[in-house]
């Protein structure tokens, strides 16, 4: 398989919400295949199906450092059963939303039921990264976007500039960076 082209905002399609994987099937292992190749192309540690535009409740991530081996990780389906109620913050970015991060505040902990590569029912407990990844991009899968959880200010400028550069043909690089090039979350009370 090859990467696949990125959806960038403001592409509408990052709005739609995702249809629900009937079955899991050939065509569904060639996108989870094609969603690993985009995602490690574009050093990113989760990708939504929608993403390389298409409306399918699949989520890959990866959170593996750059020298470390790839622990590649599976959602179909994923809903969100249980989450904490202490919170954290952390620095997010998107790889639809290049060279643009801000801190955002999500549950600590949660857990999640999916279907995982081959259809079989999982469910994971995940806190930290993880928790935040999944988080990040089961959001996806529902139309929503993590500047949608800051201010309305700084998101309206960020949607703004997407406006402009897609206006007049362009957009931001996204700079190739070592995965472990993160800020570690911040506990916040809740």
């Amino acid at each position: 398989m090859a990467a696949s082209p990125l959806v960038y905002l403001p592409d509408p399609k990052l709005r739609l919400v995702s249809a629900p994987v009937e079955r899991v099937d050939p065509e569904t292992e060639a996108l989870v295949q094609t969603m690993f190749d985009t995602m490690y192309d574009s050093s990113g540690i989760g990708l939504a199906a929608i993403q390389i535009g298409v409306a399918k409740r699949v989520v890959t991530i990866d959170l593996a450092g750059d020298e470390e081996k790839p622990q590649p990780l599976v959602f179909i389906n994923p809903e969100i059963v249980k989450a904490s109620e202490e919170l954290q913050v952390y620095d997010e970015g998107c790889l639809s939303i290049p060279e643009y991060f801000e801190e955002v505040e999500r549950p600590a902990r949660v857990t999640v039921r999916s279907l995982d590569r081959e259809g079989k029912p999982q469910e994971i407990e995940a806190e930290g990264l993880l928790a935040v990844c999944i988080q990040h991009e089961i959001d996806h899968l529902n139309g929503v976007l993590f500047i949608d959880h800051i201010s309305r200010l700084k998101r309206d400028r960020v949607t703004k500039k997407f406006e402009k550069a897609r206006a007049i043909g362009e957009l931001p690089s996204f700079p190739k960076r070592d995965k472990r090039d993160r800020r570690a979350p911040e506990p916040v009370a809740s």
